[in-house]
């Protein structure tokens, strides 16, 4: 079973567009080249990706994407910044753990290489 993920975009007129896919990566370039991208991002094209985060079944990704569909737009971008915050602290602080780790360094190195 495939996990759904919430993403969302900002578009060229600085508006923000938040969807669900289970591909991420191919949605947003649907959403600047074809005609599967949703008909909002269409005329406000190039879109580039803000966030994604997963939210497990289809149906938790509707009701993720709904709530965060309610927030204003001070509250999306806080929460689109916050993200990108723990993800760098998340990846110093595994940094500097690594570098004074050198054995599961080398595992997690192999680890990282088996899942890519």
């Amino acid at each position: 079973e495939k996990t759904w993920w919430v993403y969302v975009v900002e578009c060229s007129d600085k508006s923000l567009y938040t969807g669900i896919s289970t591909d991420v990566t191919t949605r947003v370039r649907h959403h600047n080249t074809s005609t599967r991208g949703a008909k909002y991002t269409r005329s406000r094209r190039p879109v580039k990706l803000a966030t994604s985060f997963p939210a497990g079944s289809h149906s938790e990704a509707l009701k993720q994407e709904a709530a965060f569909k309610k927030l204003s737009r001070k509250k999306k971008l806080e929460f689109i910044k916050d993200i990108a915050v723990r993800v760098v602290v998340y990846l110093v602080t595994a940094k500097k753990f690594l570098d004074f780790n050198p054995d599961i360094r080398a595992k997690t190195v192999r680890l990282v290489v088996l899942l890519y």
